[in-house]
């Protein structure tokens, strides 16, 4: 599954345009008074500005980055941003998904995450940079049934993957995962408890969705 374009609501846009162009160097190709654009890689990220009824959006989404350079993201990142903790450790081991992450939080409380998934044949020897950043690979989807989301998925074309359980189930595959949570649940690296708030995902060969 390719995400090809990634739609968000964000109550801090001007915020979120510095720390995208500036902390993690990418160049802006649109925008307006109401909304931005990134290229991450394969994937257009558009910032939305929010509602004053929407509240404070923010989201879980992870980046794929080269399989070999989680170390080098990491110092990369650190130079300019803190990196997120979880029990003073600042990586997080995947040993049933074969793979590795680290995870920070923008200044509209988003959680981002750099996953370095050894099972791609993505190894770089370039030196790391905002060009590693190789395609949005997850985007958290919340509902308080999310078997009812599963299903919808399902039924949408999207198959499981690896292990979940009934508040966490990811769907696709390990270039782009629908990662259906429980609305309330603690976010991986973080304090935040998962809220759902509007989701818009271009698929490849799948359309336009709004979760």
């Amino acid at each position: 599954m390719r995400m090809e374009e990634l739609k968000l609501k964000t109550a801090r846009l001007e915020q979120l345009k510095t720390f995208y162009s500036n902390v993690l160097e990418l160049g802006i190709t649109a925008q307006t008074e109401r909304y931005f654009s990134v290229q991450v890689g394969d994937t257009l990220l558009t910032f939305e500005q929010a509602e004053p009824d929407e509240g404070e959006p923010f989201y879980h989404f992870a980046v794929n980055i080269p399989e070999n350079q989680l170390a080098e993201a990491k110092q990369w990142l650190a130079r300019k941003w803190n990196l997120s903790l979880s029990g003073g450790e600042d990586e997080a081991d995947f040993p049933g998904w074969n793979a590795n992450a680290i995870y920070f939080e923008d200044p509209a409380g988003n959680i981002g995450e750099f996953i370095a998934r050894h099972n791609l044949g993505n190894a770089s020897d370039k030196p790391f940079g905002s060009h590693s950043l190789l395609e949005i690979s997850e985007i958290g989807i919340v509902r308080e049934d999310v078997a009812g989301c599963v299903r919808e998925l399902n039924e949408k074309g999207f198959p499981h993957w690896r292990e979940g359980n009934e508040g966490f189930r990811p769907l696709g595959d390990e270039h782009g995962l629908f990662i259906a949570v429980k609305q309330g649940r603690t976010w991986f690296f973080s304090d935040k408890q998962a809220e759902q708030h509007p989701v818009t995902v271009k698929v490849r060969g799948a359309g336009t969705l709004e979760l």
